[in-house]
C-alpha cells in the first residue's frame, strides 16, 4: 500500500495489460486530494448548465448574470469567442466554452444566459444555457481533475465535486491573454 491511497487500496502489478489501462485510471482516482489544507474549506460558487452537465464558478469572480442580448459577432477570432456585448458603455468579450472545452453542439438549447466574470481588471462573459443558482462547494472533497483530461479541459478545471459538478479555474480563464479581445489593438 501507499500513503497517497485510502485505506485498503493497493496497487497491483499483476493486472494483465488491456484491464492496466482501467486500473491506473481507478487508482488515480482513488488517490487523496493533493491539498489537504482545503479539506474543510468551502467556497460560493455560481452553478450554471451547459451541454446538459452541470459548471460552476466561484462566486467571488462573477460580477453580474443576466439575459444575452444584442451579441455582435467578430470576424476573424477563434471559433470560441462569439463576439462582444456592450454592458453599461463597456465592451465584453463573450466564450462559447462548449467550443472552447470541445463539448458537443447536439440537444444544446439556444444560450440565454450570460454570466460575466472578472478579475484584476478583466472581465468577460461566459454562455449558459441555464443558471441553476448560488451555493457552497467543499473543496477538498473535489477530485482535482480526471488524469484522463487533456488540453483546454485540464487547463482551466479545478476539480469535480462529488455530484458531478464542473469547477472551472475563473482565475486562470480571466488572466489567460489568448481569449482577451483587445479593443485598443
Amino acid at each position: 500500500m501507499t500513503d497517497d491511497l485510502p485505506f485498503g487500496v493497493e496497487t497491483r502489478n499483476d493486472v494483465p495489460p488491456p484491464a492496466r489501462v482501467l486500473h491506473d485510471r481507478a487508482m488515480a482516482l482513488a488517490r487523496k486530494p493533493e491539498r489537504p489544507e482545503e479539506a474543510w474549506i468551502l467556497t460560493d460558487v455560481v452553478e450554471f448548465q451547459l451541454a446538459r452537465e452541470t459548471y460552476a464558478v466561484e462566486s467571488a469572480c462573477v460580477r453580474e448574470v443576466q439575459p444575452l442580448k444584442r451579441l455582435t459577432p467578430l470576424p476573424g477570432t477563434p471559433p470560441f469567442i462569439m463576439g462582444v456585448v456592450n454592458i453599461r458603455g463597456q465592451l465584453i468579450t463573450v466564450l462559447d466554452l462548449r467550443k472552447l472545452f470541445e463539448l458537443p453542439d447536439k440537444g444544446i438549447s439556444d444560450f440565454d444566459k450570460l454570466i460575466i466574470l472578472h478579475s484584476a481588471g478583466t472581465e468577460l462573459g461566459i454562455l449558459a444555457d441555464a443558471v441553476i443558482g448560488v451555493r457552497s462547494l467543499q473543496l477538498g472533497g473535489m477530485q482535482p481533475s480526471l488524469p484522463t483530461l487533456s488540453g483546454v479541459r485540464a487547463d482551466y478545471l479545478r476539480g469535480i465535486a462529488d455530484d458531478r459538478t464542473i469547477l472551472i479555474d475563473a482565475t486562470r480563464l480571466l488572466a489567460d491573454r489568448r481569449i482577451i479581445v483587445n479593443e485598443g489593438a
